[in-house]
């Protein structure tokens, strides 16, 4: 009896070798079928305003701006590219992303914007290093920034322009703007009225800036003897 168990046991490995090396095949196969039939995905970055783009790089200008701290909220702080698919939900498109984050290209677009607005290439982005003395520095809370179920494109902010020597506020503002889709209101067409709502919402800001004195520097303090 021990002999013929023995004989049996023998027997049964080959065959569960078989069915392991067979379920292996048959999930390596359908691993491959499922990468083969994900869309690609695509990259996207905002664009800075028309006229900014297609001109020469500014050069000189007076006028030191400093740009930051600028916050978002948290549900944009992902590489995925946000809509809101209701008035508490989002929708999170795994296969169209950001080049980079939202928040840096947010900057550098609005950077190239403000350059060419005002008409100086003296603009720094904190936090870095200050190679020129500010005349204004500008905060900003994006409270919105996504696509909508209307097909539009919508950037909420709250903005503070400040004397940076003073840390005294000179303006304060909250704005919103709504761009809509360009059929086919698809993702690059969210990219571009993004792109536009922020191309707005520099030249708001530029008009404040231009509107408000420049700051001096305080008189120095009288030397002790």
């Amino acid at each position: 009896m021990v002999g013929d168990g023995a004989v049996v046991g023998r027997a049964a490995r080959p065959a569960k070798r078989t069915h392991f090396s067979l379920c292996w095949w048959l999930g390596w196969v359908l691993a491959v079928a499922g990468c083969a039939g994900s869309p690609p995905s695509n990259f996207f970055t905002l664009r800075p305003l028309p006229a900014a783009d297609g001109h020469a790089a500014v050069t000189g200008g007076t006028l030191g701006i400093g740009l930051g701290p600028v916050t978002f909220p948290g549900f944009l702080d992902r590489p995925q590219i946000v809509s809101r698919d209701g008035n508490n939900r989002l929708a999170l498109d795994e296969f169209n992303r950001w080049g980079g984050t939202l928040q840096d290209d947010f900057l550098r677009v609005w950077s190239e914007n403000l350059a060419y607005l005002v008409g100086t290439s003296r603009v720094l982005i904190f936090p870095t290093e200050v190679r020129f003395p500010l005349d204004f520095r500008i905060t900003a809370d994006v409270l919105t920034f996504e696509g909508t179920p209307a097909g539009e494109a919508v950037l909420k902010v709250r903005w503070a322009v400040l004397d940076p020597r003073l840390e005294q506020t000179l303006a304060a503002r909250e704005t919103s703007y709504r761009q809509p889709l360009r059929p086919p209101a698809d993702q690059a067409a969210l990219i571009a009225a993004m792109s536009a709502a922020l191309g707005a919402f520099s030249e708001d800001v530029a008009a404040v800036l231009r509107g408000l004195p420049k700051p001096t520097a305080p008189p120095a303090a009288p030397l002790l003897y």
